[in-house]
């Protein structure tokens, strides 16, 4: 008994000695224990522009370029742009074509000059909404004899469609009320790109602004203006004084933001048009620079973008806003 308690002590002493021997050397092979340092969160798709949004003194310029047929021109790189600021080369510190959210307002004409376009509108504007990206964004106004909002900002675009349900042809058109109300709206944005679409034939002859009104708001507003015009035909006896000033007013907004308007004859043709205008405004270019002329004087500055595209190419066309104003002392 005594010896075998003996030989039970013997054995407990080996153990902690080759413990003590063993573990340091174990645990130099091994190394030190770690914890797991979880990855780097990926930044969101905007990101990027966010943070140049920060910069009050980085321009965006977004712009499209298309072909002799209408056809988007992408694969571009930024050798192929040049920009000027009050007829001043800038250098481009930003080049970036992606598919990015966009914050988008749909303008509705539910005027009574629309009553018998209005289905075939409201196809277009479902089939723009159901394009969308998960984190696009829409406002809804529509207007007549006035504007509405009748669906703040929302990604449900459930929400977008059962609103549309109820709208009805009738009244006047109080269209430069609504483009007002849309640059009101889109200072909620969450997104750095921004678009109104109008959906009309542009016969205004009920605001309370006034062309001149819409023309510098839009001008102070950071939004690319688009529309479809749904335009009756020239030789229509019934087509009023003000559809027949529609195009070229619409037309004259559009190219002074950057937007475009795409005229729609055949109302079978809107749905189409519609998807045509939802890829345009996700391949665009975006071209940032840092003005040379740091000057904060809270005038107007003109922007030009000249295009040296590859050789090959047939001549092609660019859409751009046409300048902005210097944020003021």
């Amino acid at each position: 008994m005594e010896q075998r308690a003996k030989s039970l002590r013997v054995a407990v002493v080996a153990l902690v000695l080759c413990a003590a021997t063993c573990l340091p050397l174990f645990a130099q092979q091994q190394g030190p224990m770690r914890t797991p340092v979880p990855p780097k969160p990926k930044p969101p798709a905007n990101a990027v522009h966010d943070t140049l949004r920060q910069r009050v003194n980085m321009v965006l310029v977004p712009v499209t370029v298309v072909d002799p047929y209408d056809r988007l021109v992408t694969g571009l790189q930024q050798d192929n742009f040049r920009v000027y600021d009050n007829g001043v080369e800038q250098e481009i510190v930003h080049f970036s074509e992606e598919d990015v959210p966009i914050s988008i307002g749909v303008i509705f004409d539910m005027s009574g000059s629309m009553s018998d376009k209005i289905n075939k509108s409201k196809s277009a504007a479902l089939q723009f909404f159901k394009t969308a990206n998960p984190q696009d964004e829409f406002f809804l106004v529509d207007f007549s004899d006035r504007a509405e909002l009748i669906s703040p900002f929302t990604s449900d675009l459930n929400i977008l469609r059962d609103r549309l349900m109820f709208v009805r042809g009738r009244g006047r058109t109080a269209l430069f009320d609504a483009i007002y109300l849309g640059l009101s709206e889109m200072r909620g944005a969450h997104n750095s790109r921004k678009a109104l679409l109008i959906i009309s034939d542009g016969g205004e002859n009920h605001s309370r602004y006034s062309e001149g009104d819409i023309r510098e708001y839009l001008k102070e507003s950071d939004v690319q203006l688009y529309a479809i015009g749904v335009y009756e035909p020239l030789a229509d006896r019934d087509r009023t004084q003000e559809e027949g000033e529609g195009p070229a007013l619409l037309e004259e907004l559009a190219q002074m933001s950057g937007g475009r308007v795409f005229p729609v004859s055949n109302l079978n043709e809107l749905p189409d048009i519609a998807t045509k205008i939802s890829m345009e405004l996700r391949n665009q270019y975006v071209l940032g620079y840092i003005p040379s002329d740091e000057k904060n004087n809270g005038k107007w500055r003109k922007i030009k973008v000249r295009l040296v595209p590859p050789r090959g190419l047939p001549p092609l066309t660019v859409y751009y806003k046409h300048g902005y104003y210097a944020s003021g002392p």
